[in-house]
């Protein structure tokens, strides 16, 4: 087992691999970082007791975080400040949600609300997880960015994902997954929960008695189906639909279901068969899912930047700069951002050299390393 940080600008993709399978996945955008650990000492914006818990303003950040009243800190007035610690990131629409309980002990003083301490990045949690997994790394910042504690751990090498753990990391892009068996699933994320729809592949050629075979081909593709639940962070309210399988016999396979998300982490429960024989799961949330991460404006910009890098990368710099045409909103992330283009930089020897473009809309972009 191993842990590879693979660098790119704006962003590391951080892999846990046996073998060359993928067993754990994170991404780490080190300057939007999602929060989850941070501690903070924050105002008591206001108390609404319909909602069981008190918005609190935390400095620096846009929204205020909900602290409910089950965290014990009693009666909390406007204007108050309090010590708490971000435990669920903001997603979904919803902003982060914090916590009270276990803050250690050696916080700074003061009275003035601030950022007191910086959660563990998400290759921190890895390595703490995965405490005897060496670190595969492909560019020294990251090491900058890790504890001393990790540092033993580290090895440098050009390229930390090679060509097939590149191939699984960009499969968790697409909603279709492929199953054992020639089955697939397709995951559609809605506001209120996260469906998945099994459909049958080979089961159509077994020559066992239908349901015999149907039971058999989800049974053996759960496994896969469960491990990319954990992949790609998904979480909240999570429904299956099994393929083919008589709503009557769906109930068999529970146990299957049960013992598989141990290996979760985080724990999610498994709730049964609905009346309409939908697997009903839930699995808590802490970080953002992947699609959300994927899909955001900046995910889509970080993504096309890693591919002009894997484009460039061991290429000898030209001396020409890689020109990108933006539209305005583009233009303002990059500037709110400049890292980004340091890490182009860095990793490619080619400036990035970024253009308004009025025909652009917005959040658009064209590049031309011409």
């Amino acid at each position: 087992m191993r842990i590879c940080a693979s660098s790119s600008p704006g962003e590391v993709r951080i892999a846990v691999t046996t073998d060359g399978i993928m067993q754990d996945f994170a991404l780490w955008r080190p300057d939007i970082a999602d929060g989850v650990g941070d501690i903070y000492r924050a105002r008591v914006s206001a108390h609404v007791p319909a909602l069981g818990g008190t918005f609190v303003t935390l400095p620096g950040l846009e929204q205020a975080g909900f602290l409910p009243d089950s965290e014990g800190l009693g009666p909390l007035t406007q204007g108050q400040t309090v010590l708490v610690t971000i435990t669920r990131s903001a997603q979904g629409g919803k902003g982060v949600r914090l916590g009270a309980r276990n803050l250690p002990p050696d916080l700074p003083g003061g009275a003035e609300p601030q950022l007191l301490r910086r959660g563990p990045s998400p290759l921190e949690r890895l390595a703490r997880y995965y405490p005897h997994a060496p670190i595969i790394i492909d560019d020294a910042a990251i090491a900058a960015r890790l504890p001393a504690v990790f540092h033993p751990r580290l090895a440098r090498v050009s390229s930390a994902f090679d060509s097939d753990l590149r191939a699984q990391a960009d499969a968790l892009e697409d909603p279709v997954v492929s199953l054992p068996g020639g089955m697939s699933a397709s995951i559609t994320p809605t506001p209120a929960l996260v469906a998945i729809d099994m459909d049958g592949g080979a089961t159509s050629m077994d020559r066992r008695p239908k349901q015999t075979a149907q039971f058999a081909s989800n049974r053996d593709a759960l496994p896969e189906l469960l491990h990319q639940l954990r992949l790609r962070n998904l979480s909240g309210a999570i429904i299956v639909d099994v393929a083919g399988l008589a709503i009557r016999k769906r109930r068999a396979l529970s146990e299957t279901v049960e013992t598989l998300l141990k290996n979760d982490p985080l724990r999610p429960r498994f709730l049964g068969f609905t009346a309409l024989g939908l697997a009903e799961i839930v699995r808590p949330r802490v970080h953002p899912p992947l699609h959300e991460l994927f899909q955001s404006t900046e995910g889509q910009l970080l993504r096309a930047l890693r591919g002009q890098m894997q484009a460039h990368r061991g290429m000898p710099p030209d001396g020409h700069p890689v020109t990108m045409g933006c539209g305005h909103g583009i233009m303002t992330l990059l500037q709110d951002h400049p890292d980004w283009m340091e890490d182009f930089v860095r990793l490619t020897g080619r400036a990035l050299q970024p253009v308004m473009d009025q025909d652009l809309p917005a959040n658009g972009w064209r590049l031309d390393h011409g």
